[in-house]
């Protein structure tokens, strides 16, 4: 297999990547043959993943710009994954210019992307991280560089803790991070669920073996157990619902809105008292 000149050193380019998965799903360039073959695999069983990944995305850009009509205008968006078109730091910085980002992931394809793409822009910068170590995020040089923990932050958990199982403490690490934050900081979240997915449990449960193939599981939550993850903040309206429903701004989210699959999972923003 010819390694990219774009693939890191020492990434081992025979093992399928969640962010590089989903990269090829939103029609990126950044994957190997072997992430597109886990990705049709998976869209075997539940066709509709892009166009899920795609409301995933349309949510996380309206949910940036509330945030900053909020005049929260710093983001810490862990489990960024690979950069594609329309960033966090783009649509931060395009509302308001003096918006600071610091983007957090542990696949160290996404990290080197990340360096790259953000090579020269102020006030954005990539952390190499866990979700699982909150302790690790909060001390990063980049977090420490580019946010004032003493105002409020906006915390991006988009399309990543379906990838902590409950094992992971979840609930425990979201909670570590709510609490270093101050009032007003928002929680801006989405979680993959059965729930709303236009297929039987059982068809879509296919889809979740092949990320427990290669030892990535996904952990499908219910609507109950999505919500526990707002412990402490309160529902900014209308709360906790599928993707396309949160506030929705125009024609092209009316698009995404005619595909059933748009419509699996939960989308909610929370805002800490």
């Amino acid at each position: 297999m010819e390694r990219p000149a774009w693939a890191p050193p020492g990434i081992d380019i025979s093992v399928p990547s969640v962010s590089r998965i989903y990269d090829y799903y939103l029609g990126g360039s950044h994957n190997f043959e072997v992430d597109r073959q886990a990705a049709r695999r998976a869209m075997e069983f539940i066709p509709g993943l892009p166009k899920i990944m795609q409301a995933n995305r349309a949510f996380m850009r309206r949910a940036v710009r509330y945030a900053v009509s909020q005049g929260v205008t710093q983001f810490l968006d862990i489990g960024s994954g690979i950069p594609t078109f329309g960033n966090v730091h783009e649509i931060a910085q395009a509302a308001s210019p003096d918006a600071r980002v610091v983007y957090v992931d542990h696949d160290p394809v996404a990290v080197a992307h990340s360096q790259a793409v953000l090579a020269g822009t102020e006030h954005a910068g990539i952390a190499a991280a866990d979700l699982r170590k909150p302790a690790d995020i909060l001390a990063s040089p980049e977090v420490t560089r580019l946010l004032d923990l003493d105002r409020p932050v906006a915390l991006l958990l988009v399309a990543v803790l379906h990838f902590l199982e409950d094992a992971d403490e979840p609930y425990a690490a979201v909670a570590e991070l709510r609490d270093a934050l101050p009032s007003g900081s928002l929680l801006v979240l989405t979680h993959a669920s059965y729930e709303g997915v236009p297929l039987t449990e059982e068809v879509a449960g296919g889809a979740v073996g092949v990320y427990r193939d290669i030892r990535n599981p996904l952990v499908m939550r219910g609507s109950e157990e999505i919500a526990r993850f707002f412990d402490g903040f309160e529902w900014v309206e209308p709360g906790l619902v599928s993707m396309p429903e949160w506030r929705p701004e125009g024609p092209q989210d009316g698009e995404v809105q005619e595909d059933p699959y748009a419509f699996s999972g939960f989308a909610g923003v929370g805002r800490k008292a």
